[in-house]
C-alpha cells in the first residue's frame, strides 16, 4: 500500500528536524572542545605552571557553583515550558525562573566575595582571590545567557544555543590567541575580565535568538517559584556531588602540603587529554536513556542495553588507551610542551580512568531510567567519599602522582561496588561488554573498508541515525545520569 503523501511529508520533516538539531548540537560540542582544549594548549605555553594551576583551580571552583545553578534551573524550566503552550502560563513560568535565577546568583555572588580570601588560602593560590571576585560580574552577566538558552531548548530550537556559545567562547579564546601570537604577557586578571565580556556577548546573542518566546508576567507567581525549586533541588544536589567528585583530586592537590598550584598544572595537562574520553561516554548515555526508560518492563532489556552500550564505548576507548600508553611523552609534548614532560607518566595512569568511567556513567543512566535515582545519588556520594579519601592518603605521601593513583583506585573501588549492585538486581555481567566490544570493532572495520571502497557514505549513516532518533530521542531534558553540564570551557 502506498504511504499517504501527508504522512510521508511529516516523516521527512521529522527527519530534517533531527538532522538539523543534531548538527547544531554536534557543532556546539565541537566548538566547546576547540575553545576549551585549544585555549589550554596555548595557555600551557603562555603561563608559568603556578599561574596555570591557579587558573585551573579558579575554573574548578566557579564550575562547581555554576553547575549547581544549571542543575536547579535548567531541567525544571525546560520541562514545564515544554508542558504548557498557554502564553499566560508560560509567562508566569519564565518570570518565576528569572526570580529563582536572580536569588541563586545573589547567593553565588555573596559566597564568592565572602570566601574568596579563604579559598585562596586553603588552596595555596594567592592570586585566586581577585579572580573569584571578578567572577561576580561574570555570573551576573550569565543570568540572561542561561535563561534565554533554556527557553530555546524548551521550544526545540538549538540554533541560537549554538551561536550564543560560539560567540561567547570566541571572546576569551580570541584574546588568548591574539596575545600569544603577538608575544603579549597574559595576566590572570585580564583573562577573568575577558570572561565577563564573553558572558555579555553570549547573553546578547542568546537574547536575539530567543526573542520569539520571551514573554513575562508583571507579577511574580511564588507558587511557580517554589515548584521550580522543588523540581530542581534534587538535580542540584546530584550535580554538585558529581562535580566535586570529578574535581576533588585537583582541589586536594591545591590544598595539601607537598603539592600546590604547580602540581595542579602538571596534573591538568594529563587530565585535559584524559577528559577527551568523556565524549563517546556521554554521547552514548544520551542515546541509552530513552531506550532504557521505554523498556524497563521487558525482561533482560536493561541488562542487554547496559552491556551493549558499555561495549560500544569501549570499542572506541580501548584503542585510544593503547595508543596513549605507547606515545604518552609525544602526546604531552604536542599538547603542553616540553616543560610538562613530567605529565607523561601521569597521563599513562589517568588514561586508565577511561576503562571505568563508561561503566559508572551508564550505571547512573540505567538507575535513573529504572526509577531508582536515590540509589544513583547515594552511589555518587559514596564515590565522592572514596575519591577524597584515596586522594588524601596518596597525595600527602606521593604528591601529584598520588592524585592519579588515588583517583584510579577510587574508580576501581566504585566500579566493584556498582557492578555488585547491578549483578544482584539486574543480572549484569561486568566482563560481557568486552564481548560486545569485539563485535563493534569488527563492524567498524567492515564499515571503514566500505567507506574506502566507496560502497558506503557518511551522509547515509547520518541519515539512518536521524531516522532512528524518531524512535529513540529522549523527551526528557537530560540523560538521567549524573552528568553536570559544563559551565566554563577554560
Amino acid at each position: 500500500m502506498n504511504q499517504c503523501p501527508g504522512i510521508s511529508k511529516s516523516i521527512e520533516l521529522k527527519h530534517a528536524y533531527w538532522l538539523r538539531s543534531g548538527a547544531y548540537t554536534l557543532m556546539e560540542k565541537a566548538v566547546s572542545l576547540l575553545y576549551g582544549f585549544g585555549g589550554a594548549v596555548v595557555l600551557f605555553r603562555s603561563l608559568e605552571k603556578a599561574e596555570f594551576g591557579t587558573w585551573v583551580l579558579f575554573t574548578v571552583v566557579v564550575s562547581i557553583l555554576e553547575v549547581g545553578r544549571i542543575g536547579l534551573l535548567q531541567n525544571a524550566l525546560v520541562k514545564y515550558l515544554s508542558e504548557h503552550n498557554n502564553d499566560e502560563e508560560t509567562s508566569r513560568i519564565n518570570t518565576a525562573s528569572v526570580v529563582l535565577n536572580l536569588m541563586l546568583t545573589g547567593v553565588i555572588i555573596l559566597l564568592l566575595n565572602i570566601f574568596a580570601g579563604t579559598a585562596a588560602q586553603l588552596l595555596h593560590a594567592p592570586d585566586l582571590a581577585p579572580l573569584l571576585r571578578i567572577y561576580s560580574f561574570t555570573t551576573l552577566a550569565l543570568i540572561p545567557f542561561f535563561q534565554f538558552n533554556y527557553i530555546q531548548q524548551a521550544n526545540l530550537d538549538f540554533k541560537g544555543i549554538f551561536f550564543s556559545n560560539l560567540f561567547k567562547g570566541s571572546v576569551l579564546f580570541g584574546y588568548i590567541i591574539f596575545a600569544f601570537s603577538f608575544g603579549k604577557n597574559i595576566e590572570l586578571t585580564t583573562l577573568a575580565w575577558y570572561q565577563v565580556g564573553s558572558a555579555v556577548v553570549g547573553s546578547v546573542v542568546a537574547w536575539y535568538f530567543a526573542r520569539p518566546w520571551l514573554n513575562y508576567s508583571r507579577s511574580v507567581d511564588w507558587q511557580w517559584v517554589r515548584k521550580l525549586f522543588r523540581f530542581g533541588k534534587y538535580v542540584l544536589g546530584t550535580n554538585l556531588s558529581t562535580q566535586i567528585f570529578r574535581n576533588s583530586d585537583k582541589l586536594l592537590l591545591g590544598a595539601l602540603p607537598g603539592a600546590g598550584a604547580a602540581a595542579v598544572a602538571l596534573y591538568d595537562a594529563a587530565m585535559r587529554i584524559t577528559n577527551l574520553t568523556d565524549i563517546p561516554t556521554h554521547s552514548m548515555a544520551s542515546m541509552l536513556f530513552p531506550q532504557t526508560a521505554r523498556r524497563t518492563s521487558e525482561n533482560g532489556a536493561l541488562k542487554f542495553l547496559y552491556e551493549k552500550a558499555v561495549g560500544a564505548i569501549l570499542a572506541f576507548l580501548v584503542p585510544v588507551i593503547i595508543v596513549v600508553e605507547l606515545f604518552a611523552e609525544w602526546i604531552i609534548h604536542i599538547v603542553a610542551g616540553p616543560e610538562y614532560a613530567e605529565s607523561a607518566m601521569l597521563l599513562r595512569i589517568t588514561i586508565l580512568f577511561g576503562l571505568f568511567i563508561p561503566y559508572a556513567v551508564q550505571f547512573g543512566t540505567l538507575l535513573d531510567s529504572a526509577g531508582r535515582p536515590r540509589v544513583n545519588f547515594l552511589y555518587t556520594l559514596l564515590s565522592l567519599v572514596l575519591t577524597a579519601a584515596f586522594n588524601y592518603l596518596f597525595i600527602i605521601r606521593m604528591g601529584v602522582m598520588g592524585a592519579a593513583l588515588g583517583t584510579l583506585l577510587a574508580y576501581g573501588a566504585s566500579f566493584a561496588l556498582m557492578q555488585w549492585y547491578l549483578h544482584r538486581h539486574f543480572g549484569i555481567q561486568p566482563l560481557r561488554p568486552f564481548m560486545y566490544m569485539a563485535g563493534f570493532v569488527r563492524s567498524l572495520l567492515r564499515f571503514a573498508m566500505r567507506l574506502l571502497r566507496g560502497e558506503e557514505s557518511l551522509l547515509k549513516v547520518i541519515t539512518k541515525l536521524a531516522k532512528s532518533e524518531e524512535v529513540s530521542h529522549p523527551s526528557q531534558t537530560g540523560t538521567g545520569s549524573a552528568q553536570p553540564a559544563k559551565a566554563e570551557s577554560l
